[in-house]
């Protein structure tokens, strides 16, 4: 998770919302990093897990993310939740709750509806208040203007 942070402070300093993610190896090395980029990118799926399950994917040139964690500083919300089953995580491991769009388990809970072929295994609230604080400090930077 500290990975993560570091990752969501960089999105921060480029004037992105402050999420980061990392992708773990089946060995639990760092294999793959995010940030959030829609500000720097235009892009909006330019989500940091997004940006990590595709490093991942290219690093190990398999979409099949098999035996690999995805580390992220806040919730995932539908995209990023329906990317990580896609990508056949064997887990999400999250700091922040995001109880506006968060969809591992606070407003919806994607990654374990039974009606799909793959439910990673998920671990909340990791560095919560740490991850949390940075989210809150950038937006009350924001409503400072």
């Amino acid at each position: 998770m500290r990975s993560a942070l570091a990752e969501a402070r960089a999105a921060m300093e480029s004037g992105d919302v402050p999420v980061g993610a990392v992708v773990l190896g089946p060995d639990g090395h760092v294999i793959a990093t995010g940030r959030n980029e829609r500000e720097l990118t235009g892009d909006p799926t330019a989500h940091a897990e997004v940006i990590a399950l595709r490093a991942a994917a290219e690093r190990l040139r398999s979409w099949r993310l098999t035996g690999c964690t995805l580390v992220v500083t806040l919730e995932p919300c539908t995209m990023c939740a329906g990317a990580a089953v896609l990508a056949r995580v064997d887990r999400i491991v999250y700091g922040a709750v995001d109880l506006k769009a968060g969809a591992v388990g606070s407003l919806w809970d994607v990654v374990r509806d039974r009606r799909l072929n793959h439910r990673p295994e998920v671990i909340a609230e990791i560095l919560a208040e740490e991850c949390g604080a940075l989210l809150t400090e950038f937006f009350g930077r924001r409503r400072v203007r």
